[in-house]
């Protein structure tokens, strides 16, 4: 496994936002994480990533535990996220914000990876002179995408990419992490449209109140009568 959670616990203050979580990522797979608002989704990412601190359990990458490494530290071993609401740097030109994507692989030659984001999303280039905060909602989310893959990530780590995108960009999205997929990109997604997120998933997860609840092939929970019930709306 890539990317192994063993009885991970957090909390904000008093509050505990995870509880004993088991996950785990195989290198080329796409899992997907599912759950409602304020399931622990966002936590659980945040503590892969670094940001969010963790209280119990343990975080291993590539065999080793990371648990407590910053989150810079993290990065330098490719791990990657794409944060909920894209932050884009507003100001900076939609290249440079692709350039900096790619600032701890300093003297390489970022022009072919320039090349294959603009490849992936034409609209980019169209516009890689402008402010990205110029930029609409799904075009920001796409940069946000290229930003990170310029990093050239090991594993990618995707917050909620289709937020309040209209449903013809979402499908958008949903196509490119697909075509990330097929080109063996290990990726940990992390969304509330369940029906797009497990229909590309190998494995899905469902967090609910802080616990994984189900565990399965993303396909098998789409067909779960539970599933069906709390996130398809069938």
């Amino acid at each position: 496994m890539l990317l192994e959670i063993n009885g991970l616990t957090s909390h904000y203050g008093r509050i505990q936002a995870l509880r004993g979580i088991d996950v785990a990522v195989a290198e080329g797979e796409l899992v997907a994480l599912v759950g409602a608002n304020g399931a622990g989704k966002t936590t659980l990412l945040r503590a892969v990533s670094g940001v969010q601190p963790v209280t119990g359990g343990s975080i291993r990458f590539e065999g080793q535990d990371i648990t407590r490494l910053s989150p810079d530290q993290r990065v330098a071993k490719g791990i990657m996220q794409v944060p909920e609401g894209r932050q884009v740097f507003g100001p900076l030109s939609v290249e440079d914000n692709l350039r900096l994507g790619a600032y701890r692989r300093q003297g390489a030659d970022t022009a072919a990876d320039l090349k294959r984001m603009y490849a992936m999303f034409p609209i980019l280039e169209e516009k890689r002179n402008q402010a990205a905060g110029t930029l609409s909602g799904g075009q920001q989310q796409m940069l946000a995408i290229s930003r990170a893959l310029m990093a050239n990530p090991r594993l990618l780590l995707l917050d909620e990419p289709s937020m309040g995108l209209a449903p013809l960009l979402v499908s958008e999205i949903f196509k490119a992490i697909q075509m990330l997929k097929d080109q063996g990109t290990t990726i940990f997604l992390v969304e509330q449209n369940a029906y797009a997120a497990l229909a590309i998933a190998d494995r899905g997860y469902v967090l609910e109140t802080g616990e994984i609840v189900l565990a399965d092939e993303g396909r098998n929970l789409l067909a779960d009568e539970k599933v069906k019930q709390a996130y398809l709306g069938l």
